[in-house]
């Protein structure tokens, strides 16, 4: 029964070609010199930043291995419609190297290579908890609707549960994404559906009704996938990338980076905030204060956005090269006029007078706190997803002028229902909200321990001391 199951998989992975007969993995050209990776768009996988430069884990794991062990050949990334997409391009040879969030299953072994594991995840099945009651088991989830996307290892997953279970029944939605489902499940419209930890919990900081029913099977490991045909030296330089990136430190950072902040502010985070306070900020105060000379921003805000991209650390540095304090881009610093982004006094005015540029972008009519908080999305993920995020959400019947109907539509900017009918295209909308949420709650804790900065009443307080 097992190799039949195998055997059907196989077959909706690579078409009709049995797996001898698939294409063997594509030798690494010397003349084109270039990795190609495939993918899918995702907050968990690969995504436009906000200067429409390619962003996410699995990119900056990439371009971080490329530049290591093929200095003189450049990363490209091949984009599938969906996860089921990935090991099938895979398989025919249109890619070297699988970088999917995928996760190591029985299944996939049999027609893939895995790489060493980088991360861990337990799958989980989420519900509307002001929709539903949390199951007491599993066989309080029988007579409900459950959809997970096709071709991932949720259904794995699920099948062996119901092995145990025969009266568990769910749907295989094609051609959608976990986030999607998620969206249906906080909008009432499905029952559960299951996801990776780190994604639910991506989600529940914009949709806080999403909440965890209990685990589906053990922890998984993710990896990058390769033809069974692979060159045995491009595996071998993949396992000793991972391993040296864990030891250095470089993997728990970008882990950091990208899941680090995927809940709201706990009192860990404003605990450690606050001892930043005292021991990094007054090294920078006297250049936010002079940047919101220039601005007139409220140096409290820049603080927070600096705290927020770099946690005032002037050599923080990306994989994609993002750095300094405010975590300048090279096309943002060129445009800026900047010529050392790890130098604050550069770096402070320049990310400053980009905000300040991007507030100006935005429509005049739109009233305050609502037209700095898009200037906010904005800095993070480009205007020009927030622009479209404005669009549908005045196609939607709620207010374009309002950041709390626009961070309803950001979220949106993932699924391929709404980004298809839109200019710019997909976004991982849910990060522009986090991360002006986040903000918000850094800055007016800076206003309850921090003075405004008064420049005439802070001459005459020197005058008098």
């Amino acid at each position: 029964m097992r190799s039949i199951f195998i055997a059907v998989l196989c077959i909706c992975f690579i078409g009709c070609k049995p797996v001898d007969e698939v294409d063997k993995a594509p030798a690494i050209d010397p003349n084109k010199k270039e990795i190609v990776f495939v993918t899918h768009n995702g907050p968990s996988t690969y995504y436009l930043n906000n200067d429409n430069q390619p962003a996410g884990i699995e990119y900056d794991l990439a371009s971080l291995f490329v530049k290591t062990y093929f200095p003189d050949h450049e990363v490209r990334f091949l984009l599938v419609n969906s996860i089921s997409d990935v090991i099938p391009s895979l398989l025919k040879g249109k890619a070297h190297i699988a970088a999917a969030n995928l996760s190591v299953t029985h299944l996939r072994q049999h027609l893939v290579i895995f790489s060493t594991p980088y991360q861990e995840t337990q799958q989980q099945l989420i519900f509307n908890n002001e929709v539903n009651k949390k199951p007491k088991d599993i066989s309080d989830i029988f007579d409900k609707k459950i959809s997970v996307p096709e071709g991932t290892s949720y259904e794995e997953h699920l099948a062996a549960l119901q092995k145990k279970h025969s009266l568990l029944k769910w749907h295989s939605a094609k051609r959608t994404n976990t986030e999607s489902l998620l969206e249906e499940v906080a909008d009432g419209l499905l029952d559960f559906t299951v996801a990776d930890s780190h994604l639910a919990a991506l989600m529940q900081n914009y949709h806080p009704n999403l909440d965890v029913a209990m685990p589906i099977g053990t922890a998984d490991k993710i990896a990058w996938a390769m033809s069974k045909n692979s060159d045995p030296q491009l595996i071998a330089k993949i396992n000793t990338f991972f391993s040296k990136i864990k030891e250095d430190g470089t993997l728990r950072n970008l882990l950091d980076r990208y899941y680090g902040h995927n809940k709201r502010l706990n009192s860990l985070d404003v605990t450690t905030f606050l001892k930043r306070t005292n021991s990094l900020l007054p090294k920078y105060i006297h250049l936010f204060k002079q940047a919101q000379d220039i601005t007139g921003i409220d140096w409290r805000l820049l603080a927070a956005v600096s705290y927020r991209e770099s946690h005032w650390d002037t050599y923080n540095t990306s994989p994609t090269n993002v750095r300094g304090l405010m975590m300048l881009t090279e096309s943002t610093a060129d445009l800026m006029g900047v010529t050392d982004r790890l130098d604050p006094k550069q770096s402070i005015p320049a990310g400053a007078k980009y905000l300040l540029k991007l507030i100006d972008t935005v429509p005049e009519r739109i009233p305050e706190p609502d037209r700095t908080y898009m200037a906010l999305a904005s800095y993070n993920i480009g205007y020009a997803h927030v622009e479209d995020a404005r669009v549908l959400a005045k196609r939607l019947g709620l207010n374009p002028d309002s950041w709390a109907d626009v961070k309803k539509t950001l979220v949106l900017l993932k699924n391929p229902e709404y980004y298809t009918t839109l200019k710019y295209g997909y976004a991982s909308g849910g990060a522009p909200v986090i991360f002006v949420e986040s903000v918000r709650s850094y800055q007016r804790i800076l206003e309850k321990h921090q003075p405004s900065h008064n420049p005439e009443l802070d001459k005459f307080r020197i005058a008098r001391n």
